[in-house]
């Protein structure tokens, strides 16, 4: 069977534990992005939202830092050969932005969408990065996952090259948020 095109398939036509763990993180990232297209467009929010959770974007910002700081930390810490510490790192780094996409749902939740009132030439500014974080948080899931997937199963050289697409958009995407929430903090103040 080896080499015939059935990778991930067992003897009998069976899949194999890793063909059924791939399947499980690109469920897991579908139903993700689902909760959250609903959060977002799929239902009214009540007028009475608004105030409610009023902490967690400043919250969800400080993850969004604290992850950039752990994935620059685990990139250098690969660089200088150290594995041990470059997989704290990265564990820290997911383990951040978990918390970030708690806190997210949460607030998305219970708030719903924040305008950007702002107006001139900051606008199209705005939008721009607005529209490739968002763009980009859709690709970075199921990336991220995959790759620590890899990582935790020992597939270092699968990993690597894949790891070397992820970190700049896991990247991007932590450092836009910050910068969208003082965007978003500096025109509704």
């Amino acid at each position: 069977m080896a080499g015939s095109g059935t990778q991930g398939l067992g003897s009998a036509g069976k899949m194999n534990k890793t063909a059924w763990q791939g399947i499980g993180i690109g469920l897991f990232c579908a139903v993700a992005l689902g909760v959250l297209l609903y959060l977002l467009y799929g239902r009214t929010m009540s007028p009475d939202a608004s105030g409610k959770l009023a902490f967690l974007p400043a919250l969800n910002a400080a993850c969004n830092a604290v992850t950039v700081l752990f994935i620059l930390r685990g990139l250098m810490a690969i660089h200088d050969g150290d594995k041990e510490k470059h997989r704290r790192n990265m564990l820290g780094a997911f383990a951040v932005s978990t918390l970030f996409l708690i806190g997210y749902i949460t607030y998305y939740a219970v708030h719903g969408e924040t305008h950007f009132p702002g107006q001139g030439r900051v606008r199209p500014v705005y939008f721009t990065l607005l529209i490739s974080h968002i763009l980009l948080s859709a690709v970075a899931l199921p990336l991220i996952l995959t790759t620590f997937y890899l990582a935790l199963t020992n597939r270092l050289q699968y990993h690597k090259t894949l790891a070397r697409i992820t970190y700049p958009i896991w990247l991007y995407i932590s450092i836009t948020g910050v910068v969208i929430f003082f965007f978003l903090k500096a025109y509704t103040a």
